[in-house]
C-alpha cells in the first residue's frame, strides 16, 4: 500500500517545487516506563529545522503497551512534522507489537512494514528486515526445515520491501530497516553476532531501484556509514551509535534532498 501523508497534528503544505526537504533519523530509542522527559530534548534541538521524522526500530524496551505511550508523549510534545518509522526486535519482546503500532498510529505515527509513503514528495519504503548473515557468509536454507523457515522469513522481508519501493514514483526513495543491509555498517559489533545483525538479502531489492538512502538501527557499536555494492549509501541511526559519533550536536542523521536528486549530508 502507498499513501501520501501530511502531519495529523500540524497540517503542512506540501514542499514548494525546489525546495529542501531535510529528514531526521534516529533509532533504537528503546523508550522505557521511565523515559518520560529523555527525549523531548533531543527532538526540541531540531524541531525548526526538519520536515520529516524517521524512526528505525527498537522505538521501545520491551515492546510494553505502557513504553509505547511514554514515547507517544515524547513525540507529541516536541515533534510537529510528519514522522515515519519502522518496529524493531525489541518491540516484539512481549507480543504486543500490534498494539505499540496502534498506540504510535493513533498521534500520527506511520509505521511502515511492507509498504510505501509519501511525504513532501519524498518516497518512504520500509520494513523491519531480518537476520541472517552477509555476502558469502550468510545463512542459506539447507537442512532442517527449522533453518529454512528461518532463512525464509529474511527472504520475505526482502520481498516485501521490493513491494515497497516498486509502488514508489517519487525522485527520492529512501529505506527505512531496523536490521542492516550490508556488513559495513555492522563492522565494530563483536564478530560472533554479526549473522544477527542483518541480512545482505535486503541489499538485494535496494540495489534493483533507484534508492537515494538507506537508514537502519540495531547495531549500537556498528559504523555510522556504507553502501551498498552499487553504492547505495547506507546510514546506521542507532541512538548509542548517534551520541557517539556527533558528540557536538544532537544525535539525529540529518539529510537534505533537493528536488531531482541532490543530497547534502
Amino acid at each position: 500500500m502507498q499513501t501520501v501523508v501530511t502531519d495529523r497534528r500540524t497540517p503542512a503544505a506540501p514542499a514548494k517545487a525546489g525546495a529542501v526537504v531535510r529528514v531526521a533519523a534516529i533509532g533504537d530509542t528503546h523508550c522505557t516506563k521511565t523515559s518520560q522527559g529523555a527525549l523531548q530534548p533531543i527532538f526540541q534541538r531540531v524541531a525548526d529545522r526538519i520536515d520529516v521524522l524517521l524512526l528505525l526500530g527498537d522505538l521501545t524496551d520491551y515492546g510494553l503497551p505502557e513504553e509505547a505511550h511514554v514515547l507517544a508523549r515524547e513525540l507529541t510534545a516536541s515533534v510537529k512534522v510528519p514522522i515515519v518509522g519502522v518496529l524493531g526486535n525489541h518491540d516484539y519482546e512481549t507480543g504486543h507489537h500490534e498494539e505499540v503500532q496502534r498506540i504510535l498510529t493513533d498521534v500520527g505515527v506511520t509505521i511502515l512494514d511492507g509498504e510505501s509513503v509519501e511525504v513532501h514528495g519524498v518516497g518512504f519504503a520500509g520494513t523491519k528486515g531480518f537476520v541472517g548473515g552477509f555476502d558469502e557468509r550468510a545463512l542459506q536454507p539447507w537442512g532442517e526445515p527449522v533453518i529454512k523457515r528461518f532463512v525464509h522469513e529474511a527472504v520475505d522481508e526482502a520481498l516485501k520491501l521490493e513491494s515497497a519501493l516498486a509502488r514508489l514514483r517519487t525522485a527520492h526513495r529512501i529505506v527505512l530497516l531496523h536490521y542492516s543491509p550490508i556488513l559495513a555498517t555492522a563492522k565494530g559489533e563483536p564478530s560472533e553476532i554479526m549473522p544477527f545483525l542483518g541480512s545482505s538479502r535486503l541489499e538485494e531489492p535496494i540495489n534493483r531501484y533507484p534508492v537515494t538512502a538507506v537508514f537502519h538501527g540495531h547495531a549500537h557499536h556498528g559504523s555510522p556509514e556504507g553502501k551498498t555494492r552499487f553504492g547505495v549509501p547506507v546510514y546506521n541511526v542507532a541512538l548509542p551509535l548517534l551520541r557517539r559519533t556527533f558528540a557536538d550536536r544532537p544525535p539525529l542523521h540529518i539529510l537534505e534532498l533537493a528536488r531531482g536528486h541532490d543530497v547534502r549530508v
